[in-house]
Formats: C-alpha cells, structure tokens, sequence
C-alpha cells in the first residue's frame, strides 16, 4: 500500500504519496486552477521535500526531523537536492511553454487601439503594444527573447502568463542608443510616461520585486549605459517599498535614482511619474 501522511504547511492542508512525485497547491489566494506552488515530498525513511512557488520564484526545502548519523544526513541532502533539481526542471518547462504561447500570442495580436480604456486612464500612447481579445499585450523580455506577456484588461486589472518567467524581465520601450540614458521602472504606464513626457529609452521591470534583478540583468547586457532608476514613491505604504526597492536597484548596479517631485496641493495617494504627469495636465502645470 501506499504509504500515505497528511501535513499543513503554510496554512494549506494537503494529502501527499511517498511517490517523489510532484504536486501542486492551490493557495487561499489564488484560484484553484492556477497551480503555482508546487512540492516535491518523500515519506519513507525520513519525511522530506521540497516546494516554492512558481509564481514569485522562491523555494524552500523541509526535513521532519534531524538525522541521527552522517549516513542518514547524506541520504536526506540527496533526496532534497533531488526534488529541487525535479522542481526546476517542471519550472523550465513550464516557462518555455509559456513562452511559446507568449511569442503565438503577440504574432497573432493586432495593433492596440489608442482608446483602450486603460491607455485612456493613464494618459499614453499605446508605445507598440497589441491587444488580444479586449486585453493590452505588454511584451516581456530576457536577454533579447520575448518569454511572457503581461494582459492588462480595460479596468486595469494585470495578469502574466501562468507559468512565464517575471524575474530579470522587463518590458523596452525605444532602442538604448550608446550614451544615451536608460531609466529602469516599475510599471508599464510609468515607462509610458517617462518615454512620451521625458523621451527616455525605458526597462519597465513590471514590479517593485523584479527591479533589482532587471537592473542587475540590463547593466550586464550593457555594461557602460548610463542607467537612472526611476522609483515609484508609496508614501502611504509602510516601508515605503517603492523608494526602497529602487534605492536598493540603484545601489546593485551603480546606477542614479529618481523620484517624482511632488507640487505644493498635489494629493498624497500619487506614487510614481504617471500619477505626477496625468496631476499635472490636469491641474495646468504639463
């Protein structure tokens, strides 16, 4: 019979086999259908494992108890470096397929219309994204390859391709020219605006979490590029973590860090240089 055992881990309860196999868990906060924290478990001899998730990139190993003998030890750093080389490998085909749909999806894509309701409420230019079905198609890409896409539907709403790699990503808009200046943000709209308003060349990384590991990737692929980290400013979040996301980026890389300048009146809940650009036109001061 199939030796069997039931563990909580993060709060989610689930049933695991003795299999090595690998499993997925439906966390509270997303749909049950969007397995993105996968596990590895082993429950012969000593209980152990692997899981992570796929989604933010991170990982971790469990072992439920200590071993007794140096035998015991070398046997459970082979189980757990085994589920971790199994986990990798099912992340890498996962990327690769949803890479393959991301390069399907934006051929087939038309031109996006410069009405979209999200263009339209952040004050930009569509910048060469295309659109598929009603969802804007922002193109994600690694050292030169085009490996996910992020759908951003008419009322804002974002979301990657299940499975596509977001870390070290960013999204171009204009070609880096030697000399020029390259600003690294968060999101799209602000590079949006950087790029229109400011006509810099712009990386948007997508996320406060992604910014350090674009800059890193981007200064390797351009060594001697001037580079400005152009930071979201969340003054009404604790920590701050768009400032201290884009002073830790700047730091990693060498680089310059920017903030919007906020004027006299304007509201607190403004954080990065799209809010700043659409206050502005609206209160007179573009």
């Amino acid at each position: 019979m199939t030796q069997r055992s039931c563990f909580v881990m993060r709060s989610r309860l689930f049933m695991a086999r003795s299999t090595g196999c690998l499993f997925p868990i439906a966390p509270f906060t997303d749909s049950a259908f969007r397995t993105t924290r996968p596990y590895v478990l082993y429950l012969d001899r000593i209980a152990s494992g692997a899981f992570g998730s796929w989604k933010s990139g991170t990982a971790s190993t469990w072992c439920s108890r200590e071993p007794v003998d140096a035998r015991e030890a070398a046997q459970i750093r082979e189980r757990i470096d085994q589920a971790r080389r199994q986990r990798e490998a099912e992340q890498l085909r996962r990327q690769q397929q949803a890479a393959e749909r991301a390069n399907h999806w934006w051929r087939n894509a038309r031109r996006a219309s410069p009405d979209h309701p999200y263009l339209t409420a952040k004050g930009v230019r569509s910048h060469g994204l295309r659109q598929r079905g009603a969802d804007l198609l922002v193109p994600l890409y690694l050292d030169g390859r085009l490996v996910n896409l992020q759908r951003i539907a008419p009322d804002g709403a974002k979301r990657f391709l299940p499975g596509g790699r977001v870390k070290g990503t960013y999204s171009p808009l204009g070609i880096i020219e030697p000399g020029s200046v390259l600003c690294i943000c968060e999101g799209w709209a602000t590079g949006a605006s950087l790029h229109q308003h400011g006509g810099y060349v712009v990386a948007a990384a997508m996320n406060a979490g992604n910014l350090i590991q674009a800059a890193i990737g981007l200064r390797a692929r351009y060594p001697d590029q001037p580079i400005v980290i152009a930071g979201d400013d969340d003054r009404l979040t604790d920590g701050n973590p768009g400032r201290t996301a884009a002073n830790a980026a700047a730091a990693a890389v060498g680089a310059e860090v920017a903030f919007p300048e906020w004027p006299e009146g304007s509201p607190d809940d403004l954080t990065d240089f799209n809010d700043l650009a659409n206050w502005k036109l609206a209160n007179g001061q573009a």
